[in-house]
């Protein structure tokens, strides 16, 4: 089951979202509806009471409503009370606020999009491209970013086509191939950049961002041309994948003299205005 976590904004208030692929649906944060519609200061509170309420009341939308981990605001993914958009609907009723009808035509919006955005391609990538502008990055970063994107599309089918399982098998394969270019797992790699919840392919730099799409390419390939099966067969093509961009790395450091993994994020160039957290992916590697 693919899941895509996104903060969409509304009003200028976030609301994490998660995008089910095999039930087709959005799932809202509705801690954070809470807070746009009652604006409350204490919207987790105010759920808690609301939801007593609804409990006694024998609410069969309440009880429906289930939990999925989401990034918190101490930067763990925590458990939090979801609705689907039906059952959102249902409880926007019971608060009280001028701003439902707006929020519910904005929710109607959101899943529009998204199914025009499935529907054709293009309309993701332009979304995409829109959601990095928005966040300050240069046109040239962007453009590498949305292509190791659609390479790890690629790697990640590769791995569906040979019986690979979501998850830890995917986190480890990642690791494998990130540290046969770079020397570092993604964990490893992450705390030498000073990275806490933010997505590590969002703060690296171009010719980072470079060597690990050649490295996910280079794997996705092999892939392809040696048919492997199963998690082992694939360990041993993502060393190879990770090999190959190693290489291209230790001859491009010999050349300008200096290290390419660097400390250095791509988000400490962004406008401090425009600052917000890195997009989340629906991976779990980084």
């Amino acid at each position: 089951m693919t899941k895509k976590h996104i903060i969409q904004i509304f009003e200028d208030k976030k609301v994490r979202t998660v995008w089910d692929d095999e039930q087709q649906k959005w799932f809202f944060s509705i801690v954070d509806v809470c807070e746009v519609l009652a604006e409350s200061k204490d919207p987790a509170a105010y759920w808690r009471k609301l939801k007593q309420r609804l409990k006694a009341e024998g609410n069969e939308t309440v009880t429906n409503c289930h939990a999925l981990k989401m990034l918190a605001p101490d930067g763990k993914n925590r458990l939090t009370d979801v609705a689907d958009m039906s059952q959102l609907f249902r409880l926007i009723q019971s608060i009280p606020s001028k701003k439902a009808e707006p929020f519910k035509n904005w929710m109607a919006e959101v899943a529009a999009k998204r199914i025009d955005q499935m529907q054709d391609p293009e309309l993701n990538y332009e979304q995409g491209y829109e959601d990095y502008r928005r966040l300050g990055y240069s046109d040239r970063w962007i453009n590498q970013r949305l292509k190791s994107i659609e390479v790890r599309k690629e790697l990640t089918d590769e791995w569906d086509r040979a019986g690979v399982k979501d998850g830890q098998q995917y986190a480890s394969l990642t690791d494998i191939i990130t540290r046969g270019w770079s020397g570092k797992t993604t964990r490893q790699y992450k705390q030498y950049k000073g990275l806490k919840k933010e997505s590590l392919r969002d703060n690296m730099t171009n010719i980072e961002l470079a060597l690990n799409t050649l490295a996910e390419a280079s794997a996705a390939e092999i892939s392809k041309a040696q048919n492997p099966k199963g998690y082992k067969q694939s360990v041993v093509v993502a060393r190879k994948g990770g090999e190959i961009a190693g290489d291209a790395r230790k001859k491009l450091e010999k050349q300008i003299g200096r290290s390419v993994v660097t400390k250095e994020k791509a988000s400490d160039y962004l406008p401090p205005t425009d600052r917000w957290e890195a997009l989340p992916e629906d991976t779990d590697e980084d």
